[in-house]
């Protein structure tokens, strides 16, 4: 292959692994739009922050990522042997996944279509330097 192809280019990138501490989660009944409300208040914010933020925001994503914050803080306690205290919310995004369609019945024998959103949530955390 020639140098700088587009697959080994690929190939070199995904070499790299991200050894932050993280927390996936999959095929979530939220639309993107409305994770990243939540999502936008907590990034870049620390640990506890963050935390308090998604305890008293009122949405149901926050419900959801908070876990999920929980969860990436767990990890990186106890895989990799970091504090708590250090913690920083690094990066946290949504990608949408499949949409569900559904069928409202509607006058005159029309349907209308129903589309039921579903995202992927990520929460990354980091250590302060």
């Amino acid at each position: 292959m020639a140098k700088g192809h587009r697959s080994q280019a690929k190939r070199e990138r995904n070499a790299v692994k991200d050894t932050r501490p993280s927390a996936k989660l999959s095929y979530a009944r939220v639309p993107v739009q409305k994770a990243c409300f939540v999502l936008d208040a907590i990034r870049g914010k620390s640990y506890t922050e963050a935390l308090g933020i998604v305890t008293y925001n009122p949405r149901y994503a926050s419900t959801l990522i908070r876990k999920l914050l929980e969860s990436a803080a767990a990890n990186a306690m106890n895989n990799q042997g970091l504090r708590e205290d250090n913690l920083y919310v690094a990066e946290c995004y949504a990608n949408q996944a499949p949409t569900m369609k559904r069928i409202q019945p509607r006058a005159q024998g029309r349907a209308y279509r129903i589309l039921k959103r579903s995202s992927h949530i990520t929460v990354v955390l980091d250590e302060k330097k």
